[in-house]
């Protein structure tokens, strides 16, 4: 392998001091256009590359937004992650992804304190409640926010959506065409998310007069395959749901599937509902009715306060709350006779 190249030799190539050389590399202070650009040109010919994280010992801006995600699986990630590093961009800032089961596992901490050092500000999107980092970001006071978390509180900046206002609106939805036996299909514990979304169902039955039936509340896992099985297992029921709200658009999407392999039809046999509103929930069939994120203010808003403590703002224990709305399609009808 051979052997980095020093900023010294970089300068010498180009004929100018290190110092010169640095600022241009760095690109802060003065330096003529010639100068940068012969600077440029021998850092090119000798292959150097700056030491970032040495950079930041000393104290300068990486221009990095460290994104921690505990499972980069879930679609609705995939859009929140694509809208920030739209806004990221309009700061002058770049985005550094990290996914793992769990970022307190041994073989993790160290990656994990690396690139925090390396990063400017830190974004955890969907976190595990359970997750020990969370309390070392919270002790160390980082340049952090936490998206989609809804578990507990910390002593840092929280975007969330209204996950039980929007559960309530979607139930009250199913409820306004007329059923009554409404099935809620949940998602995992690891958010937070999942739990309120399900105090919301309850509290749009209760308000109904109507019984949360236990039998009528399963497992799906925040997956399509989940939302799938959970489905079959709601219409093995001697008396199975009129309508199905999931907790998210992809259990929505298992569901629909999984009506269909029975030869029903949705929403003429059972009507479906989902969460999110994610990019593929107007091209399935029958198109999905879904409550509504909006990923664009929620990622502005994500990547606003970590920049502005990156900017000397403190961290402080703040939940910022988005409301979200219904968008009814063709995947809900009148309950059947």
């Amino acid at each position: 392998m051979a052997k980095a190249s020093k900023l010294s030799e970089v300068a010498r190539l180009a004929g100018v001091a290190p110092i010169t050389a640095s600022r241009a590399i760095r690109g802060t202070g003065y330096v003529s256009d010639a100068a940068r650009e012969r600077i440029m040109a021998a850092a090119a010919q000798l292959n150097y590359t700056p030491d970032m994280l040495a950079r930041r010992m000393r104290g300068d801006k990486s221009k990095l937004i460290g994104v921690f995600m505990n499972n980069y699986g879930p679609v609705v990630l995939h859009e929140l992650v694509r809208a920030i590093g739209e806004q990221a961009r309009k700061r002058d800032y770049d985005l550094l992804l990290f996914n793992a089961d769990r970022f307190d596992s041994p073989d993790r901490m160290t990656t994990c304190a690396t690139l925090s050092k390396l990063c400017d500000g830190l974004l955890l999107l969907m976190p595990t409640a359970d997750d020990r980092f969370l309390d070392v970001v919270e002790r160390q006071q980082l340049n952090c926010a936490l998206v989609f978390f809804d578990a507990r509180q910390l002593a840092l900046p929280t975007i969330v959506l209204e996950n039980r206002i929007g559960a309530r609106r979607a139930v009250e939805h199913l409820i306004g065409l007329g059923h009554r036996r409404i099935a809620f299909i949940a998602g995992t514990k690891r958010t937070g998310q999942s739990a309120e979304r399900e105090r919301g169902y309850a509290e749009a039955l209760a308000a109904a007069g109507i019984a949360v039936d236990p039998a009528l509340v399963v497992d799906g896992a925040f997956n399509q395959p989940g939302g799938f099985a959970a489905t079959l297992r709601l219409l093995d029921l001697a008396a199975p749901p009129s309508a199905i709200f999931a907790a998210n658009d992809e259990m929505a999407f298992g569901a629909i599937d999984a009506v269909a392999s029975r030869g029903l039809k949705v929403p003429a046999d059972v009507s479906v509902v989902g969460f999110d509103d994610i990019s593929t929930a107007s091209h399935v069939f029958p198109r999905l009715t879904t409550m509504h994120q909006p990923y664009e203010a929620l990622a502005e808003r994500a990547v606003r306060e970590v920049v502005e403590m990156i900017e000397g703002r403190p961290p402080a224990a703040e939940r910022i709350a988005f409301a979200t709305e219904l968008v009814v399609r063709d995947s809900t009808g009148p309950a059947p006779a």
